[in-house]
């Protein structure tokens, strides 16, 4: 096949397992609603990126919330459409135009645009640029989009607050919105870590799994009262936590967060807006740690996957993750949408497609 190559790469291409003119791909379109379909599409579907690229022969991604919101009207993440979704990508580089990615090469891509603003994981194939690309050595494929973007979080979080001084002798951690992708990750981390983990979670089903994934306790969803006025300090229990929820929660935890504790905070299910007042940082001297796994540079996001390649490799990680074909997706977008899902959904790219 010729091909006419994208910017950047009209040199020193190297090709391994030939790119076939057209392939399979979940695009999200909008046209009234957000609709998500299996098409055929040409190779030149791929993007056109400047400076070394990467092209990927996709063989797993995962399920993310921002996935979900991607094909969700008004989801505020998408900037402009069609988009093939899929923020977590791995798998084998089959061309390459980077003096460090190699053809051949298991890879794993997420952050930066990835499912968002350029072509993602849910395709048989993903173009990329090498700068927003880590090479594999000890983790599998399959793994890596079993730890994603949810995982990876969980360790940048983990990594904040042994970062901040905070060691198992100092006390519980508290993990909230524990069922979910970063929430089960924290608990498997922090516990192999040393830590005695209290994990919250709204999900009364989930507390067999956040018991085998290391949690000591298990505690509702909170504030317990979600009505009820937030105290400006509450009671002293957490050494740290890890935040995956924000909203009133956060604001409760920062309230209950022993002196000199952390909270590394990343989400905002529980909503944007953040109710509480200074007290907690200037009369206990609580931080509040704000974690980004999308813009974080890419030396650093190799760093941490190094890490998660080694002492910081997730112990349980099969135990917290479900595999779904591509083909059968969307039930499960439709699932972590409604608050529906527990730990991590891999997706199986290759060969998964109906």
């Amino acid at each position: 096949m010729t091909e006419t190559a994208p910017a950047g790469t009209s040199a020193g291409t190297r090709t391994g397992a030939a790119l076939p003119s057209s392939f399979a791909a979940l695009v999200a379109r909008e046209s009234g609603g957000i609709t998500l379909t299996q098409e055929i599409v040409e190779s030149s579907f791929l993007p056109n990126i400047d400076g070394p690229v990467v092209t990927i022969a996709v063989e797993y991604s995962s399920v993310n919330f921002k996935d979900a919101l991607a094909i969700t009207p008004k989801g505020g993440v998408v900037r402009e459409y069609p988009i093939v979704p899929g923020i977590d990508i791995a798998g084998t580089v089959v061309e390459s135009t980077s003096e460090t990615i190699a053809v051949g090469q298991k890879v794993v891509a997420h952050g930066y645009d990835i499912g968002t603003a350029q072509h993602g994981g849910y395709a048989e194939y993903a173009r990329v640029s090498a700068d927003q690309v880590v090479a594999l050595t000890t983790l599998s494929t399959r793994e890596a989009a079993s730890i994603g973007t949810a995982g990876f979080t969980a360790a940048m979080s983990v990594e904040a607050l042994l970062a901040a001084g905070i060691t198992p002798s100092d006390g519980p951690i508290l993990v909230t919105g524990a069922s979910g992708g970063v929430g089960t990750v924290s608990v498997d981390l922090l516990s192999a870590a040393g830590f005695e983990v209290h994990a919250s979670s709204g999900k009364k089903d989930a507390a067999g799994l956040l018991t085998s994934l290391g949690a000591s306790t298990i505690l509702g969803r909170l504030p317990g009262d979600p009505d009820a006025k937030p105290r400006p300090l509450g009671r002293a229990e957490w050494a740290g936590a890890v935040d995956c929820v924000g909203g009133k929660t956060l604001a409760h935890v920062l309230s209950t967060t022993r002196y000199g504790g952390a909270v590394a905070a990343s989400g905002l299910t529980g909503g944007a807006q953040l109710a509480t007042t200074v007290l907690p940082f200037i009369l206990r001297g609580v931080s509040l740690l704000g974690i980004d796994s999308v813009q974080l540079p890419i030396e650093k996001r190799r760093a941490i996957w190094q890490q998660l390649e080694s002492n910081r490799r997730p112990h349980r990680l099969e135990q917290l993750t479900t595999e779904v074909a591509i083909g059968n997706v969307r039930a499960t977008l439709d699932s972590i949408a409604s608050g529906g899902a527990t730990g991590r959904t891999v997706v199986a790219v290759e060969g998964g497609f109906k």
